[in-house]
């Protein structure tokens, strides 16, 4: 039981960072990152809501990866629900202060692209299953052997490109995410010397 519970409050506090982390990058006001590019080229498209965009997209991703050969679980749901519940009360308290010029803002957007990588860390090592973007990214590095930051910003680059497309805002924010989220990413898993790719696959239950 005491091991469930740690495990729980990993992975809560990997949501809550990743959230945190997001929120970060939004008040930068320097530009999207790339998946929220592309969630509001959805939304704009389709005119469902941000949030039911980003459901859906989870799912689809979610279905991707398990034929890549990642299993998910209660971590992916965990992914898709906590995190934007985190981020709307986050901006409900007004916690984060809008950045007043690009220095700001660019200081802020990598400092949130960092708090997103160590919340992935979290959550990723609560073995309940990665967030369906993660399963993604670990399985394109199975699959590719390529390092998981290339697999990672070439993931984000190209959905920051389809949400322009699709009408989504970009800025030099979502230049900076989609190039930085690999390398951040990378050097935090290098840190805490975990190594996605190798762990051993997760059940789909608690």
């Amino acid at each position: 039981m005491k091991q469930l519970f740690i495990r729980l409050l990993r992975l809560m506090s990997g949501l809550f960072l990743f959230a945190l982390g997001i929120v970060l990058t939004l008040r930068a006001h320097i530009g999207y990152a790339p998946w929220e590019v592309f969630h509001v080229g959805i939304a704009q498209t389709t005119g469902i809501s941000i949030g039911t965009a980003s459901i859906i997209v989870g799912v689809f991703i979610g279905i991707l990866a398990v034929i890549l050969g990642e299993k998910i679980g209660f971590g992916t749901a965990s992914n898709m629900i906590f995190i934007g519940i985190f981020i709307d009360v986050i901006l409900g308290f007004n916690l984060i202060p809008l950045a007043n010029n690009p220095v700001v803002g660019l200081i802020m957007l990598i400092a949130g692209l960092y708090i997103i990588a160590l919340g992935s860390y979290f959550y990723m090592t609560s073995n309940f299953g990665a967030g369906p973007r993660d399963s993604l990214m670990v399985a394109v590095t199975r699959l590719t052997r390529l390092p998981i930051g290339v697999c990672r910003s070439t993931i984000e680059f190209s959905v920051a490109l389809i949400g322009w497309l699709l009408g989504g805002m970009i800025g030099v924010g979502t230049i900076i995410s989609a190039f930085a989220i690999g390398f951040c990413i990378q050097t935090t898993f290098k840190l805490f010397k975990y190594k996605p790719a190798e762990r051993p696959r997760q059940p789909n239950t608690l």
